[in-house]
């Protein structure tokens, strides 16, 4: 039998503004905006809200938007969208594609802002067939793990009301058409590390008189690799990136510094110290080794916290997403490597939320990819923060239809 709320979303959405919604992304894919520079997002997102009769507030955080929707007496339900994009320079070849140079919408916000505007006005045109408070934050900055906090320090919920429930969703690889659900811990934390290597700079044709913090820091690199593989056990998950290394300026120059960053990734806070630990104690053995004039600096940067979902209210929306969408749309994957700053909105985990995964890869690529297993064709197909990463444009209107069902899971019926 369908609940009321499975089948009130049929009803709210069966009439969606589809080309006006894939207008809206199309126009926020081009004009990509980095962290804490939405502003051109923030002031589209704060015009269709206003439209749909929200109380509307910007600047929230620094770009954020907060949209407020009073309706009876009822629970006040928050939903969530990421707005910002990232420094990678576009290669989909999308006749849409970013017309900033260095800077794409490269994991899918654009698509978030979207699915969250279409909800917010699904919502308010229907707000005959529910009770409560809708909430609607455009949020900035989460891929520097900056954002949520910057808003709640910015008074988020003593300005609009202390919600409920959280909801919201993320763009993935995989078939379109899939809505993966973990009733717990559903991705992992972040921990940004950048390390300095002092070495005494000199000329190339003289190394004997320096100390190459190059070759110093390549033995770095190199050992680090082995904290996941040797020093963390083997039932506990956790990866160790390299993301960047920097050193000199020209061919025959020895530098005085090499400069590495790092990030990590971890499912328990256990883990995570040991992994820190290892990457101090590596880092100055190494340096001392190499007879440097110092130690290296090492400095803690941006931390993302664990998501880890209330099973109640993740179990509650996964099964209307299940009504809506149909049996084998919906299933449990395990926990992901990827880290999200959408935890800091729950308070240190006082306010329940469900976060869940939507598949965008378009049929035609996730058909031509290699392999014939779901995990082999997932490893093949542009993922977040590919170059190549480009949603398919059929889940938008699923997309809004997983907002508009979560919500009405969770506010009352009328």
């Amino acid at each position: 039998m369908t609940s009321a709320a499975a089948r009130t979303t049929l009803d709210l959405t069966a009439d969606l503004p589809v080309p006006a919604l894939e207008d809206l992304y199309r126009d926020l894919h081009r004009h990509p905006e980095l962290s804490l520079r939405e502003h051109r997002t923030a002031g589209k997102l704060a015009e269709r809200l206003e439209g749909a009769g929200f109380e509307t507030a910007t600047g929230v955080g620094g770009t954020g938007v907060v949209g407020r929707l009073v309706n009876g007496d009822g629970p006040t339900v928050l939903l969530r969208a990421d707005m910002d994009a990232l420094p990678v320079q576009e290669e989909t070849g999308l006749p849409y594609g970013s017309t900033v140079d260095g800077v794409m919408h490269a994991c899918g916000h654009d698509l978030h802002v979207t699915w969250l505007t279409g909800a917010a006005e699904a919502l308010a045109a229907g707000r005959d067939t529910w009770d409560g408070t809708l909430l609607v934050v455009g949020q900035p900055a989460e891929e520097t793990g900056q954002g949520a906090q910057r808003m709640v320090d910015d008074g988020l919920y003593e300005r609009f009301g202390r919600p409920d429930v959280l909801l919201g969703q993320h763009a993935a690889p995989g078939p379109a058409g899939l809505y993966p659900h973990v009733p717990g811990l559903i991705m992992s934390a972040a921990t940004d590390v950048d390390i300095v290597v002092h070495g005494l700079g000199g000329h190339g044709s003289r190394p004997e008189a320096t100390v190459d913090p190059v070759v110093t820091a390549a033995y770095l690199v190199t050992r680090l690799q082995t904290v996941v593989s040797r020093e963390i056990a083997a039932g506990d998950a956790a990866v160790l990136t390299v993301g960047r290394i920097e050193a000199g300026t020209r061919h025959n120059i020895i530098p005085t510094e090499a400069r590495i960053s790092l990030n990590l990734r971890s499912q328990s806070e256990a883990v995570r110290q040991r992994m820190l630990d290892a990457i101090r104690r590596i880092a100055r053995g190494e340096c001392l080794a190499a007879g440097c004039p110092r130690e290296p600096e090492i400095t803690i940067g941006n931390t993302f916290p664990v998501t880890v979902n209330d099973g109640d209210t993740d179990k509650a929306v996964a099964a209307v997403h299940t009504e809506v969408f149909g049996a084998g749309t919906v299933f449990d994957p395990g926990p992901a490597m990827g880290s999200e700053d959408f935890p800091q909105l729950a308070l240190e985990n006082a306010i329940p939320y469900s976060y869940w995964f939507v598949t965008t890869t378009p049929a035609e690529v996730w058909d031509r990819a290699p392999g014939d297993t779901l995990p082999e064709k997932f490893a093949a197909v542009p993922s977040n923060h590919s170059p190549h990463f480009a949603p398919d444009l059929s889940v938008i209107a699923p997309g809004v239809r997983t907002l508009v069902s979560g919500a009405l899971a969770l506010l009352a019926a009328v």
